[in-house]
């Protein structure tokens, strides 16, 4: 069954690189990202890997945790990790997640239409698209879903622009509009009349009677 916004995100045990996850309370009063990737030692999963790294004080500047997932082991990830950080110039301090049973993969709808997974020589293609992320509040709904290719490394500058729009209209009356980036105007819900809206936000820029921008709130 697909996970859809505003489900509760699967909860889980697992293995991992900073030891045993229970994820709900892993996550506590953080937002979160889980990513997963194919497997271990693949070149675009380093490339993606060693870019989650680069961003570590960007996540914790926005009260993130980020969580990988992978088919691999914890002893093949703790390997890896050293070609990570070669790579990617920064410590790969997140937790990996140790997913050989596919459980995590499984809850988190994060395998393809078809795949086989035999016992033994299992290559990156038994587990294509295994390239999923969500964003998950500190309330444990999901806020945002995206899945890629296994061919398709993902675009974390995107990620991180996601997050902040995800953060800037959490629970108010506020969207962003197309390429939208932070401190740019943001567009009030039409929930909220014009006098209402300008009590709470301010002035407004109104493009046309449904379309309202105001300063974003800081």
């Amino acid at each position: 069954m697909s996970i859809r916004i505003n489900d509760t995100a699967p909860d889980f045990t697992a293995e991992s690189t900073a030891g045993t996850i229970h994820f709900h309370d892993w996550l506590a009063d953080s937002y979160a990202i889980i990513f997963s990737h194919p497997r271990d030692f693949t070149p675009v999963c380093t490339t993606e890997f060693g870019a989650v790294a680069q961003l570590a004080a960007e996540w914790s500047k926005r009260n993130t945790k980020v969580i990988g997932v992978s088919v691999d082991s914890v002893e093949e990830h703790v390997k890896w990790k050293h070609d990570i950080e070669a790579f990617g110039g920064a410590a790969a301090d997140f937790p990996i997640i140790d997913d050989t049973s596919l459980t995590v993969s499984k809850a988190f709808d994060m395998l393809p239409a078809e795949f086989y997974l035999p016992e033994a020589n299992r290559t990156p293609a038994n587990t294509a698209t295994v390239r999923s992320v969500y964003i998950i509040g500190p309330d444990k709904k999901v806020r945002l879903t995206m899945t890629y290719p296994m061919s398709v490394g993902r675009n974390f500058a995107e990620i991180l622009r996601a997050l902040d729009a995800v953060q800037a209209t959490d629970g108010v009356p506020l969207a962003t509009p197309a390429n939208w980036q932070p401190g740019q105007d943001v567009i009030v819900a039409l929930s909220l009349n014009n006098e209402q809206a300008t009590e709470r936000f301010g002035a407004l820029d109104i493009k046309l009677p449904y379309l309202r921008f105001a300063k974003a709130p800081k």
